[in-house]
């Protein structure tokens, strides 16, 4: 009896979650060669979604070596490694614009280089932030992502009938949206409040603006997909679709938690 799309997605994440408790409890390159290997695969995604030609493949080898390099050097205790390896993969693109120019000027285009360096900022770069933080920091944003989402599907699923923003996405509704608020504030606040350090209200405060980040982190993903005429960034996740599509809600989510740490500590 073939599984259902609601049984993959469940059994889908229930062995991520395996997959995650592993890294942390191992910690150090087992979570750092993780995070490479799974950012990899959503910067392939990404950038499928635009290079979908062979021509493009040393292009999107040369963001993939760039996109796991920055992973593997966050863990180093200068930022430099990092920088270097984007400038690098940046200048080599424009080298290859500025002699495509001069033999071809009505047929060179400099997009190749601006995707190379948006898909960089937009998984690896977010996603290093990781390695600098403790497991019950990356479980919280997590849980803040993930609840934001799941509460949504279902309250959006049972409850759904006004559309929130269609003209991005058409199956998302306010019932939805407000399920995944409530959702994510109700369980990041009981997280925090058993494992923080900070008052209440703050956690309150910090879940509310991470479940705003998680859903518009959401809906540019699927306002991209839409843009390429893309239903899903891949079929790697079961009932979920790509790595991209299941990280989309987290890759703003990350950065906010980062910039609010930075203003107080919460752990």
């Amino acid at each position: 009896m073939p599984l259902s799309s609601l049984q993959k997605r469940i059994i889908t994440s229930l062995l991520l979650v395996a997959a995650l408790a592993t890294a942390l409890i191992m910690g150090g390159h087992v979570l750092t060669g993780g995070l490479a290997i799974f950012c990899t695969i959503a910067l392939h995604e990404f950038y499928a979604m635009f290079w979908q030609d062979k021509s493009n493949l040393v292009s999107r080898l040369v963001g993939l070596a760039a996109g796991a390099g920055i992973i593997l050097t966050s863990t180093t205790v200068s930022p430099v490694w990092m920088l270097l390896i984007m400038l690098g993969a940046f200048w080599l693109f424009n080298f290859r614009f500025l002699f495509s120019f001069s033999a071809k000027p009505d047929q060179a285009t400099y997009l190749d280089s601006l995707i190379l360096f948006a898909g960089l900022v937009y998984i690896p770069v977010t996603m290093q932030f990781m390695t600098s933080m403790t497991s019950w920091e990356i479980l919280f944003v997590l849980l803040a992502a993930s609840s934001s989402d799941t509460a949504a599907f279902y309250a959006g699923t049972f409850f759904g009938k006004k559309k929130i923003w269609p003209q991005i996405s058409p199956k998302k509704s306010w019932a939805g949206s407000i399920g995944g608020f409530a959702g994510c504030i109700i369980c990041c606040t009981v997280y925090g409040y058993f494992f923080g350090h900070a008052p209440i209200l703050y956690w309150l405060g910090l879940a509310a603006v991470l479940n705003i980040a998680s859903q518009m982190g959401d809906f540019f993903e699927s306002a991209l997909k839409r843009k390429l005429q893309i239903k899903d960034s891949g079929k790697i996740l079961p009932g979920h679709g790509g790595v991209l599509d299941r990280i989309d809600s987290l890759v703003l989510a990350l950065p906010v938690y980062i910039l609010a740490r930075q203003i107080h500590t919460f752990f």
